[in-house]
């Protein structure tokens, strides 16, 4: 036994120091740090579409009948004027015709009719010179004054109906024009849905009639995106933006934001999206585009030259509380946004003694002598990788970045351990 007992102290011993070592353990979370700093921003939209032409036609028929000449291909370049297709013209040429020859029928009636009112006209001298000379009775003047009456208004009704059939006439000729189309404009021809020997169908007030063929512009194109609602806000016409078509790999083209939909377009499902149509202009169309490719924008919705900026894994929510003079300025209304929400926040190290209520606020977790502080900042926009800091902040503090575990639990007063870069580095390959 005494030959053991050194062994056994030694053992003992070094159990000691092990759990001395382990109980002396620092436990602290292990953070990233950035310090926030002055530097440009720039706020932007994304949203993704397909390119159309800013100004096209469809032209749809405007006569009944079967196409018998098609004078265009689907791709081709077309003049304003030039002959698209052409509908069979025999009916309307028919009606022509037949408008035309009662055009001379009523001609005839007309000259006719004149001719019965001349011969009444003189019949009523002659008369009335019979009765001045006592050879007539008054009646034989009445009679040959009222058939005088007649063969006038017979001969007015006779000029109506031959306007009637002239105007008859020339709507028929208007219909027969209406059979051979002609391009509306200049442009390319991005749509053809007819053949020859298929039949055209003109619109009603309710049903759309058939659209033969589609007239683009392509000189003049626009990227029509869908903006969330959440973002849409923030667009305003004439914003300058990027425009990237899948099918130009490689390539950005610059444009401005020329409308804003005002209605909502609303995509299906059980929790229904609610985007607005925003149309991007290019400022120069690219060769080869064709429309319905499918385009991305970046649009330019704020832009600050020197704002405080910290990374945006730096921003977090805690409850907090507010001043009660603060709850009373949100409660007036008051109009100015970012001075209600600066009047909500309590920088100050007595702000418990002030308070009567907690809200969640965001805010960040600024590092001093490894403890960390929770301070709530107003933020402004957001860059890529940063948002813009109004209230709160000064440059170069420093403050916790992640990882996103250890911040979604972090507490106001905490201590921690600033992950060097090494095991930073490590630490955001493995993060979740």
């Amino acid at each position: 036994m005494k030959k053991w007992l050194p062994v056994i102290l030694v053992v003992i011993a070094v159990g000691a120091l092990v759990a001395l070592s382990i109980g002396r353990r620092d436990t602290s979370p292990r953070v990233d740090t950035a310090q926030a700093e002055v530097r440009a921003l720039t706020a932007v939209v994304r949203a993704s579409g397909t390119i159309q032409p800013k100004r096209q036609v469809n032209v749809s028929a405007n006569a009944m009948g079967t196409v018998v000449q098609v004078a265009i291909e689907e791709g081709q370049r077309v003049a304003a004027g030039d002959l698209l297709l052409r509908i069979d013209p025999t009916e309307y040429e028919a009606a022509v015709q037949a408008l035309a020859a009662s055009v001379c029928s009523a001609e005839a009636d007309l000259r006719l009719a004149a001719a019965s009112l001349e011969k009444a006209e003189a019949d009523e001298r002659r008369a009335g010179e019979l009765s001045r000379q006592g050879l007539a009775s008054d009646e034989n003047l009445e009679a040959a004054a009222t058939n005088r009456r007649v063969e006038a208004a017979r001969l007015e009704a006779a000029r109506h109906r031959l306007s009637q059939i002239q105007a008859n006439l020339d709507k028929a000729r208007y219909d027969l024009q209406k059979v051979t189309i002609l391009a509306p404009m200049s442009g390319l021809i991005t749509r053809l849905n007819v053949e020859e020997g298929e039949n055209a169908i003109m619109g009603t007030l309710n049903n759309p009639g058939t659209v033969l063929l589609t007239i683009a512009d392509m000189g003049a194109l626009e990227a029509e995106v869908e903006v969330d609602e959440t973002e849409v806000v923030q667009v305003r016409l004439g914003q300058r933006a990027i425009v990237e078509i899948d099918a130009f790999t490689g390539r950005e083209f610059a444009g401005a934001v020329t409308e804003i939909g005002n209605s909502p377009i609303r995509s299906g499902g059980t929790q229904q999206a609610v985007d607005f149509l925003v149309k991007v202009t290019l400022d120069e169309a690219p060769d080869g585009v064709r429309p319905g490719l499918s385009a991305k924008a970046r649009i330019t919705v704020a832009e600050r030259d020197s704002a405080i900026a910290v990374p945006l894994g730096a921003v977090t929510a805690r409850d907090w509380p507010l001043r009660q003079d603060a709850i009373e300025k949100l409660k007036g209304g008051q109009a100015n946004a970012r001075a209600r929400a600066l009047a909500a926040f309590d920088f100050s190290a007595d702000a418990a003694e002030a308070t009567i209520a907690r809200t969640e606020t965001e805010g960040v977790f600024v590092v001093s002598d490894r403890f960390v502080k929770f301070v709530p900042v107003v933020l402004g926009i957001a860059g890529q990788d940063h948002f813009e800091v109004f209230e709160g902040l000064q440059p170069g503090q420093t403050v916790v970045t992640g990882p996103f575990r250890v911040l979604r639990e972090l507490r106001d007063g905490a201590r921690v351990r600033v992950l060097p870069d090494r095991e930073r580095r490590g630490a955001a390959r493995t993060d979740g």
